[in-house]
């Protein structure tokens, strides 16, 4: 009898298992869809730091390890994993999980279309990933895939192997993911918000996921454009577009390239900012410092991302200098007026330092090295002096690379208990934070100085200027130390999954409505909720009521004009026990 009960019970186990994995596999919950992204591109980033380590041991002294061919792969491979299938997605995969509950919607607008982009992405990326080990070697022009480096393999007496075509139509597949994203995250926003919130009564995070989408949505169908055209060269099928020796133009591509991609910066910063904007508002127990001019810097940030694309284009002299120059300083202006809120925000604040906090300072101490590293960029001169250099390397790694990941991880530390039930081991935490700091501004930092020293980039061997190897040797260590850094983080997120201590409805005392559900929440996100009367609707179902007679306390009452403003239904018991 005990034998027959165990079978019956492994049995059952087994069963229950393949449920499980066929309910994720076939899901339209916009949280588990969330969750599935942030472990894909989780994944993928573990992948692209693989091929950093590789290309930093390379470069860690004179001499070669690997052929040129093997390193202008991997490097290719590097660049496109970390941006196209690991920074770009893990910002969609925060958006995905949490803007929903902070509106207060039951699901995204077009769940199964939602499920669709996930599928269509993670396709895309093993198609990317695959090519590697594709017939004629993996694609080998960098990730801005720049003819007429493109429509050969590296010699011309070969035809074009199958990996760039692969890569091609990968990026192509994971635009398409990123359409029909962006178009489910606006419908939702529009259409799906609670009653009585306002446009001026969202969340920054649920700000940057709408000026995020519509930046998708205005500049992804150029670059696919670009593939095709790109694709269509490369197989013979008559085009012309982009190949010199075929009365093509290169420079074409560029502008077509880099509308998009520089975008496409944003796209991967802007989610980044709104996470360390919840952050602050939680852990300095003050609202963020203004509020208003946060939304308007956030919008003349994307609406500028759009015309300042050619200044990554200065060194090919087929660009209008003056212009482009203009606006790149002026970009930096809204980005000024984030970063001095964000202080404002810390200054006199009752803070707190969890590890979601840590790094969303550490967030603007390394976006701030890498805005300051951009003015210098938009100065023509400086730029023709610097573009072939590391210097160029460090900027950009600073700007979107780093600072942008210590903003998701930000997001990991904060949303973990909403999203599993349980806290991450806060020391843990820490180490991973210190390590990870130092070890990316030992790698960044360096290449700055070796960059302002002439050192060349995209290069696979260097000659020993005086100091050049034992910079690059620093870098190669702080590249270790951050890949420890982030084991470390990866140990923490399965110890905390299995012995993590539990976490309540709302354990940071939150203020946005995602912190009014349980944790996890439910299917249906919610089973009430409470009345929303500014940008911060569990401040005010906490404190409202005593506060009511302060002079000094404003309800924000803004209207959005369609007619969504007036008030929403009462909060009930539960709903003020579990806030």
């Amino acid at each position: 009898m005990a034998t027959l009960a165990g079978a019956q019970t492994s049995s059952y186990a087994g069963a229950n298992a393949w449920r499980v994995i066929l309910e994720w596999l076939t899901t339209v919950d916009h949280k588990k869809i969330g969750i599935m992204y942030l472990w894909t591109a989780g994944a993928f980033g573990l992948v692209g730091m693989a091929f950093s380590l590789v290309m930093r041991t390379e470069l860690a002294q004179t001499g070669t390890i690997i052929s040129a061919e093997t390193y202008n792969s991997i490097f290719t491979m590097h660049g496109s994993v970390m941006i196209f299938l690991f920074l770009l997605p893990i910002g969609a995969a925060f958006m995905n999980y949490s803007m929903p509950l902070q509106i207060g919607a039951l699901d995204m607008a077009f769940p199964r279309i939602n499920a669709l982009s996930f599928w269509i992405f993670l396709f895309g990326g093993v198609l990317i990933t695959l090519s590697f080990a594709a017939e004629g070697g993996t694609a080998s022009a960098g990730w801005t895939a720049y003819p007429p480096v493109t429509l050969d393999t590296g010699n011309n007496a070969e035809p074009p192997g199958a990996g760039m075509d692969m890569w091609l139509v990968g990026v192509i597949l994971l635009g398409q993911a990123s359409i029909f994203g962006s178009v489910n995250f606006l419908v939702t926003i529009f259409k799906m918000r609670a009653p009585g919130m306002t446009m001026w009564r969202l969340p920054l995070f649920t700000w940057t996921t709408l000026v995020t989408g519509l930046l998708i949505l205005l500049s992804t169908p150029v670059l696919a454009a670009a593939l095709v055209l790109g694709f269509i060269d490369r197989n013979g099928a008559g085009g012309a577009f982009f190949d010199p020796a075929a009365g093509g133009q290169p420079l074409l591509w560029q502008n077509l390239f880099w509308f998009y991609s520089h975008p496409a910066v944003y796209i991967m910063i802007l989610p980044a900012m709104g996470i360390v904007s919840d952050v602050f508002g939680v852990f300095t127990r003050r609202p963020v410092f203004g509020y208003r001019s946060m939304v308007l810097a956030l919008i003349a940030i994307g609406l500028l991302g759009f015309i300042v694309w050619a200044h990554h284009m200065f060194t090919t002299g087929g660009v209008f200098l003056p212009f482009f120059m203009g606006a790149t300083f002026l970009i930096a202006v809204p980005t000024g007026v984030k970063m001095f809120n964000w202080i404002a925000t810390m200054w006199r604040g009752s803070n707190i330092f969890p590890t979601a906090m840590l790094f969303s300072v550490g967030f603007l101490m390394l976006f701030l090295i890498g805005g300051i590293t951009g003015v210098f960029h938009a100065a023509v001169p400086v730029d023709f002096a610097l573009h072939d250099t590391y210097f160029v390397v460090g900027h950009f790694h600073y700007t979107m690379s780093i600072a942008a990941t210590f903003g998701f991880l930000a997001g990991c530390y904060y949303w973990f208990p909403k999203m599993f039930g349980k806290f991450m081991n806060e020391g843990l935490g820490k180490l991973h934070f210190w390590l990870v700091f130092i070890g990316v501004n030992l790698i960044f930092f360096t290449q700055l100085l070796l960059g302002l020293d002439g050192m060349p980039r995209r290069i696979n061997d260097y000659v020993d200027n005086p100091g050049w190897e034992l910079m690059n040797m620093l870098t190669t260590i702080g590249a270790f130390v951050s890949a420890a850094g982030m084991m470390v983080f990866l140990y923490n997120v399965f110890y905390s999954l299995k012995w993590g201590e539990r976490a309540g409805s709302d354990p940071w005392e939150g203020t946005t409505l995602e912190w009014a559900t349980t944790s996890p929440p439910p299917a249906h996100n919610f089973d009430s909720l409470p009345e929303i009367r500014s940008e911060r609707p569990l401040f005010d179902l906490r404190f409202g009521e005593k506060l009511q007679d302060d002079p000094h306390y404003h309800v924000n009452n803004g209207h959005n004009g369609n007619g969504r403003g007036g008030g929403a239904k009462a909060p009930t018991a539960s709903t003020r026990e579990e806030a």
